[in-house]
């Protein structure tokens, strides 16, 4: 598996993965509203690609605020259904976290299952409330820092600064 920053020509590719993985209505949820008419955090998008090319996973990331502070909202990540089970996921998901542990970045969020997150470390963020109808009990936060999510809480919105 070949992992890199998604690029411009990855687009297309990468969008059809994702409608694939969760169908075209994804737009619809309530974290895109906070990705709409901003930038994906381009350092931290990435590609999996087998040895032929063949994309096999990809995910991108957002930035949202919560008060004053930056958050990334991580998502979506996605596999290609003839490669599940094959570990691309978790190795997208590392990557991508220690490349925002190395930029600087202190927290992390998603909106996702606590059992398979939580073996990355994520937990239930208490006081962050996502748009609705999010489910309270998927939204979930890992600190990459010591100060990590300290006291960080409200609503999330999104970072167009």
């Amino acid at each position: 598996m070949t992992l890199a920053i998604e690029r411009a020509d990855d687009w297309w590719e990468v969008e059809a993965l994702f409608d694939l993985c969760f169908a075209p209505g994804r737009s619809a949820l309530s974290s895109y509203r906070l990705r709409e008419g901003v930038a994906p955090l381009a350092d931290l998008c990435l590609t999996a690609r087998d040895g032929n090319g063949v994309l096999a996973g990809a995910v991108r990331n957002w930035p949202v605020r919560i008060g004053d502070k930056r958050v990334v909202l991580l998502g979506p990540i996605a596999v290609h259904p003839t490669r599940q089970g094959e570990g691309v996921a978790a190795i997208l998901m590392q990557n991508c976290l220690d490349r925002a542990r190395l930029l600087g970045w202190e927290r992390v969020m998603l909106v996702g299952d606590a059992p398979y997150y939580g073996r990355f470390g994520f937990a239930r963020l208490d006081g962050v409330v996502m748009p609705p109808p999010t489910n309270p009990d998927r939204v979930l936060g890992l600190g990459l820092t010591d100060a990590g999510w300290g006291d960080v809480t409200g609503p999330v919105r999104p970072d167009r600064d």
